[in-house]
């Protein structure tokens, strides 16, 4: 279902024969004022041809877009749907040329990128190889700015990219081994970005800028020196500097601290549909802050246009009981993690006894086999989710129901079985101990964003409970939750499980692997790979060292069928290891949309990467239809 487009070498495509372009309403007086070029100047030589057919319609500019979000960070989503990125996914996952007019690579080492010429910032700034250059050699190879140098993704084995200027328009960077994370990371709902608006960054940069002007603006600031200045500036992925230009199809308008974000429209934007207007269709998006816990009230009351986040599967009665009193629909998209609700037991935990026991797979698969997951899915999903590990889910081509199943059936007279075995006596209250005499007190750590955990976990408590077991949760912040686990205070966390469920052999496996920190289960081990080994701890588990190997196979391997045994090795280990208990996967996502909005799909796929959740449907073709 997902699969990598090849992208191979290719004549740039020439700009449509008398082409034709509809001026945005909106911008005509700044037009017509001088303020603002016409569209064919606004436009790059190439723009993007979006083509509307099927279920999507062309639409008309204008309207207002209205979304909710319970936290200031989230205005980052204006990047995240916005989704313009050198690459991106289609709606068929395929990665394809975006901002950049072509790609080429020469067996996964060369990359040789062509950018659209004409192509302008939001403010209308040139945009050009001179933002690559400014990223590479003033940003990710400079001392200053980044003592550890630049980032993993553009290293391989610790060799960083060669990064070559070839003309105005063309940048290339090259590895003499295959970097196949490359376009992946680019085409990310939160990406690399490996370019800058170098125009406007400069005025913070020591190299480019007077050291007494710099000197002034620290001080204003109240800062430590210009490097954290520039980092104040440079907020692409944040988008909280209404100053810092833009290639998105809205930029925001509004500083924190605030609780209402505007972005308006780009009118430089590199995208148009079939019939020359320019995209995005909806002029303004605005961002209203509410509690994240009555945000599900306020969509079902009728104060969003678009709302997913903050919405859960048990909001879906209340949401759809509202549909027709206030104007919307709610539709229930299919999520593709690999587990909706997992449980983690940290491998990396400090305590010495819980570590010892933890890392034993029976104590994990006897945790596991406690769980009914049919009365969780029947009471909590009516029945319509997965049951299962956190594994691949049935529509990938790698899928086979052992990966879900094996030690993930409801069994307690093997869970109690597994735990006698591993000498985990009981008192005579029926609670087991520990070696060293403790209660077998569980503390289940979790962010506290979802109500649906606590029923879910409650639901556990009472299994874990037949196994001699007390359950006990601890809802915590979400940084507060992070920073526990991966210092080794946690004992055992909730999250998601796999963040693709549906992958092909020809994406990256590294998620089976201990290569990132976030790996809750395995943080030490993650850190330690992906800081080169110089934080963290090493893997001394021959299970999780075999991962890794795995994973580096992969990334050497020439043919899709080698590609493909490891994946299944990796799953078959992970089936085998449980080190990650999963309970329900396929939980629908509420997606609610205002009747008058156009081109959002009724079944999506709503994930977060490979997706950006909205980005892959292209919310700058959304519109409104005010004649509905």
């Amino acid at each position: 279902m997902l699969a990598l487009a090849a992208l191979c070498a290719s004549a740039p495509a020439q700009p449509a024969a008398a082409q034709t372009y509809v001026e945005t309403p909106i911008l005509t007086k700044a037009v017509a004022a001088g303020k603002l070029p016409p569209v064919d100047e606004r436009l790059p030589e190439v723009p993007l041809v979006t083509k509307l057919e099927g279920k999507k319609s062309a639409g008309r500019h204008g309207g207002e877009l209205r979304m909710l979000i319970g936290r200031t960070r989230e205005l980052r989503l204006l990047v995240v749907y916005g989704y313009a990125r050198l690459v991106g996914y289609n709606e068929k996952f395929d990665i394809v040329p975006d901002i950049l007019e072509s790609v080429d690579v020469f067996e996964d080492r060369i990359f040789t990128f062509r950018l659209r010429k004409g192509h302008k910032w939001s403010d209308g700034h040139p945009f050009t190889a001179e933002d690559f250059r400014y990223y590479w050699e003033d940003m990710a190879t400079h001392k200053k700015m980044a003592p550890a140098g630049p980032p993993r993704e553009l290293t391989v084995d610790g060799v960083p990219a060669k990064f070559e200027v070839l003309d105005r328009w063309t940048v290339r960077y090259s590895w003499d081994k295959p970097n196949p994370f490359f376009l992946p990371v680019l085409a990310a709902a939160s990406p690399l970005f490996i370019y800058r608006p170098a125009h406007y960054l400069k005025k913070f940069h020591l190299k480019h800028q007077d050291r007494k002007a710099l000197v002034k603006l620290v001080r204003q600031e109240r800062l430590r020196g210009w490097v954290p200045l520039h980092f104040r500036r440079d907020r692409m992925r944040k988008f909280d500097n209404p100053e810092l230009p833009t290639l998105q199809p809205w930029f925001n308008t509004t500083s924190i601290p605030a609780t209402r974000f505007v972005a308006e429209r780009n009118p430089y934007y590199h995208r148009i549909d079939q019939h020359g207007r320019q995209l995005p269709y909806i002029d303004r998006v605005v961002l209203v802050q509410a509690d994240s816990k009555l945000i599900a009230a306020k969509a079902g009351s009728g104060e969003a246009d678009l709302q997913s986040r903050s919405l859960f599967f048990n909001n879906f009665t209340f949401l759809k009981a509202n549909e027709t009193r206030n104007n919307y629909k709610v539709h229930l998209w299919q999520t593709a993690k690999g587990a909706h609700f997992a449980l983690f037991p940290n491998l990396n935990v400090t305590d010495p006894s819980w570590r010892k026991l933890v890392r034993d797979a029976r104590f994990r698969r006897a945790l596991s086999l406690a769980i009914d997951r049919t009365l969780v899915n029947r009471v909590l999903y009516f029945g319509l989710a997965n049951e299962g590990n956190n594994t691949v889910l049935p529509q990938s081509p790698l899928y086979k129901e052992e990966y879900r199943t094996k030690w993930a059936t409801y069994d307690i007279n093997k869970a109690n079985a597994l735990l006698d075995e591993l000498g985990l006596r009981r008192r005579a209250d029926g609670l087991r101990v520990l070696p060293d005499g403790r209660l077998m007190d569980i503390i289940v750590e979790t962010a506290g964003e979802k109500t649906e955990e606590s029923d879910i976990l409650e639901l556990i408590r009472e299994t874990w409970l037949e196994a001699g077991i007390r359950l006990y949760t601890r809802p915590l912040q979400r940084e507060v939750f992070r920073n526990r686990i991966y210092a080794g205070e946690t004992l055992m966390s909730v999250w998601s499980g796999l963040e693709n469920g549906l992958p092909t052999p020809d994406m990256s496996p590294d998620e089976l692997a201990p290569t990132h920190q976030v790996q809750l289960q395995w943080p030490k081990w993650g850190q330690h790979f992906e800081t080169s080994g110089q934080l963290g701890e090493a893997p001394d588990m021959p299970s999780a060292q075999e991962l890794l190997a795995l994973n580096e196979r992969w990334l050497t391997a020439k043919s899709r069928d080698v590609r493909q045994s490891v994946w299944i090795r990796m799953f078959e280990i992970h089936a085998e290891q449980v080190f990650t208990i999963g309970v329900i996967a396929g939980v629908r996502q509420p997606v609610v949309v205002r009747n008058t909005l156009r081109n959002v799909p009724a079944d999506g796929v709503y994930n977060w990467d490979p997706g950006a959740q909205f980005g892959i449907y292209r919310p700058d073709t959304f519109w409104f239809d005010s004649g509905s």
